[in-house]
């Protein structure tokens, strides 16, 4: 039957709209729709020469000489599902279903979801996945861009038209879908979008889940996950583990600067995870923390300009090789976080900014929605779609990958209106006040769902105000996040720790002013990779003096923080005191293990690691004031400070007597609550963490000499800046052995029982091994 259409009579104004690629809902005029007892079909296919129905043969025919095929004719003849035939001017056949015949595939619930921000899976149904409907497999693309005047799907398997694959817009909800049968698994794709003023905007998936390798930019369509979990016993060990009396000291980690191959280029998700895995294990941390691993198209932001908040990095491999770094951490028994960035994004044109041609996920005023210090723009947290997208995000990672949880960056810029502004550069809030109220209540909420959903993981905020109660359950006011990192004690430590030695008694205070708010949060004692950068310079180089006070004062400082109450966490080489300030470009420089100096350091790291895990006065209770007791915080003359550690059963008494000063003090006498022997577990001047070796031959025993008003005393020799870790045993004096000393941790004497087998080997000297083994793990 002839089409009427196909004349040279004007073509009709819809038609005209849809050739332009300017038409609002593409699916009024395409695809299959009856007529009475007829049935008309439409397709717009530009690159086409001849199109037929394989179904029924019966062949289209042109409109004019534009890319529209139309036939007409008795609704019998073309089933409801079709498949078009076409080839183009080169030759090259094309077969397909016809998009324009399916009926909406997106639930109406989904979406209602969505529009009030409680779909905490939104990512399931955004973005593209492999769909099937009627047996017909291919791919449902959607997207949120409710001022869009048109959106089309583009792609490698459309020569990237966006005239070909307009979507349909599901009514109010702002979302637009488009099923694309034999869409493949592995294609790439982006949106193309008109705004309501005519411009084109290309942009890619919010939602994809991964991207291609930087500098190119398009989104991937994923298919299931192949991944195997192996994890199930860690899982549901973690949803019932007591974290807050566990010890918890972390590894920041860069995955591109760690370690490279010897081209310089990175290496892949699994030939990292077991180099870092034996690496970290035999550190004795319990977990790492990676720089953001969310797809970014910056090498030098270090992850934390986010393009792709659903993506691992493609830099490093896929999203299942991902899964398997994971998985693989959990079964050596070390936890994985992820640093997370929601405060801001950057300005790419092909990413979030301006989505659909307005500020739809930033607040339109500047004076709200740019980070001018970071040339990023703000979340709009205040609307529904915006705050949906991030707690999906945060759910994605925790739910897809197994993630132990998330250290949330930069949480103060989304606490404070007036961050980093000028006055009035910044807009109040309802009542006059400079707390971003929206912000507020979308953290909140993110603690509590995440934790409602996955039990026993960690969100951690990255938070340098005093802004109260941050680590509190939001039942009680508080923000709910499970820990804060504490920035104070970070400065003052290293502001203290920079003075000379001879200036340090005037600033003692720096030391003891932490301990009148240490359990007012639930604290992480960070040294992380932005102490180490941009001019601050190395852990190593902000001690003072000549090379031995500077390894002494580092092993003092880092015996100081595994002895302080709080979690610890320490970035990639600090460990072992690396030389240069952290540059992100290469990998670190392994070869200073090679040195005795640096491999002392980190091999008293993996003691401190080690004794702080077995040992539970220094770890049961980092929150809890009664974990920590003052012996002598007044000695600012002599820079000595003196405390107590104890456990939640009152034994196991850890007695920390620091040194600041390059002085040796002997005789140096203390007060200590019990009787018994006080066994020297660490002390960070032993000769094999390149000390003088100065100590108290092992352990002291308690004398009845009334001291600080305390009914005991030792008296010890204080090595030069150092610091000495001694634990109580309750044993009777004829059951100590004279001579008994040099037995610390490190040396391989101490307690066999309670120390892991691997503290007495003698740890690697190098980096860790290229060929994909790690260093020797003796446990």
């Amino acid at each position: 039957m002839s089409n009427p259409n196909a004349t040279s009579s004007p073509i009709p104004d819809a038609y005209q709209r849809l050739i332009e690629a300017r038409h609002h809902d593409a699916f009024e005029i395409l695809g299959r729709h009856r007529v009475g007892n007829q049935a008309r079909i439409l397709a717009f296919l530009p690159r086409a020469e001849r199109v037929r129905i394989i179904e029924s043969g019966v062949e289209l025919e042109r409109i004019g000489g534009t890319g529209l095929f139309s036939w007409e004719g008795a609704a019998d003849l073309v089933p409801e599902r079709y498949r078009l035939h076409w080839y183009d001017a080169s030759g090259f056949v094309h077969h397909h279903h016809d998009p324009y015949c399916f009926p909406p595939q997106l639930g109406d619930f989904d979406l209602h979801l969505f529009g009030e921000g409680r779909h905490w899976h939104a990512y399931r149904f955004l973005g593209a996945h492999p769909h099937q409907t009627d047996g017909i497999a291919g791919t449902l693309f959607a997207v949120w861009a409710p001022n869009a005047a048109r959106v089309s799907v583009v792609g490698d398997f459309n020569a990237w038209d966006g005239r070909t694959h307009p979507m349909r817009v599901r009514g109010g909800s702002g979302v637009w879908e488009l099923f694309i049968p034999e869409a493949p698994v592995g294609g790439y794709y982006k949106f193309e979008i008109r705004d309501g003023h005519g411009n084109i905007h290309v942009k890619t998936d919010p939602y994809a889940q991964a991207y291609q390798l930087r500098p190119n930019t398009a989104s991937i369509i994923c298919g299931p996950s192949g991944h195997q979990w192996q994890d199930q016993e860690w899982m549901a060990q973690r949803a019932s583990a007591d974290w807050q009396h566990r010890p918890f000291s972390v590894y920041e980690v860069h995955l591109g600067s760690w370690l490279r191959d010897s081209e310089g280029s990175f290496l892949n998700y699994r030939e990292l995870a077991a180099r870092l895995a034996d690496y970290v294990v035999e550190m004795g941390f319990t977990h790492i923390e990676l720089l953001p691993i969310t797809e970014h198209p910056f090498d030098g932001s270090w992850g934390y300009q986010t393009t792709g908040y659903f993506a691992p990095t493609s830099r490093f491999g896929s999203p299942d090789d991902f899964r398997y770094f994971v998985d693989y951490f959990h079964a050596r028994g070390i936890g994985v976080l992820l640093d997370w960035v929601p405060a801001h994004f950057p300005k790419d044109a092909y990413a979030l900014a301006r989505f659909d041609g307005t500020s739809l996920y930033e607040h339109a005023d500047p004076r709200q929605g740019e980070h001018r210090d970071w040339g990023t723009l703000i979340f709009n947290f205040g609307r529904n779609e915006v705050k949906n997208f991030l707690l999906s995000s945060a759910l994605y990672w925790l739910e897809e990958f197994h993630l132990d949880g998330l250290r949330v960056d930069a949480v103060a810029s989304m606490l404070y209106l007036d961050y980093s502004r000028e006055p009035g550069d910044w807009i109040p809030n309802q009542y006059g006040g400079n707390e971003n109220l929206d912000a507020v209540a979308f953290l909140r909420q993110l603690n509590e769902v995440t934790h409602q959903q996955h039990p026993g993981t960690l969100i951690i905020a990255e938070e340098s105000t005093s802004w109260p109660a941050v680590s509190r359950p939001t039942y009680l006011g508080g923000l709910g996040f499970s820990m804060k990192w504490n920035m104070g004690w970070m400065h003052d430590t290293l502001t203290y720790m920079a003075r000379d030695p001879i200036y340090r008694h005037y600033h003692h205070d720096r030391l003891t002013f932490g301990l009148l708010y240490a359990f007012t949060e639930n604290f992480v004692l960070p040294f992380s990779h932005d102490e180490v950068v941009h001019g601050k310079r190395s852990m190593l180089d902000k001690m003072p003096g000549d090379a031995w006070q500077r390894f002494a004062s580092l092993r003092l400082l880092y015996t100081y923080m595994f002895s302080y109450p709080g979690k610890k966490l320490l970035f990639m080489g600090c460990e072992f005191g690396h030389g240069r300030e952290w540059n992100a470009a290469a990998q670190m420089d392994w070869e200073l293990l090679d040195r005795p100096q640096h491999q002392g350091l980190r091999r008293l790291v993996a003691d401190l690691n080690q004794l702080y895990s077995v040992c539970p006065a220094l770890h049961e209770l980092d929150f809890d004031h009664s974990g920590f007791e003052w012996i002598d915080c007044h000695d600012s003359s002599q820079s000595v400070l003196s405390y107590l550690r104890k456990g939640q059963a009152g034994e196991g008494l850890v007695v920390a007597v620091l040194n600041f000063t390059p002085v040796p003090r002997g005789d140096y006498r203390i007060g200590v609550p019990l009787p018994g022997f006080y066994r020297e577990a660490i002390s960070s001047d032993a000769e094999c963490y390149g000390g003088t070796n100065m100590g108290n031959q092992g352990g002291i025993m308690a004398e009845a000499i009334p001291w600080m008003d305390r009914p005991f005393s030792i008296s010890l020799q204080l090595p030069p800046l150092g610091g000495l870790l001694l634990r109580h045993e309750s044993l009777a004096a004829d059951q100590v052995e004279p001579g008994r000393g040099d037995d610390h941790v490190a040396a391989g004497q101490g307690d066999r029982e309670e120390v892991p087998a691997r503290v007495l080997v003698e740890p690697s000297r190098g980096a860790p091994a290229l060929d994909g083994q790690g260093p020797a793990d003796a446990a």
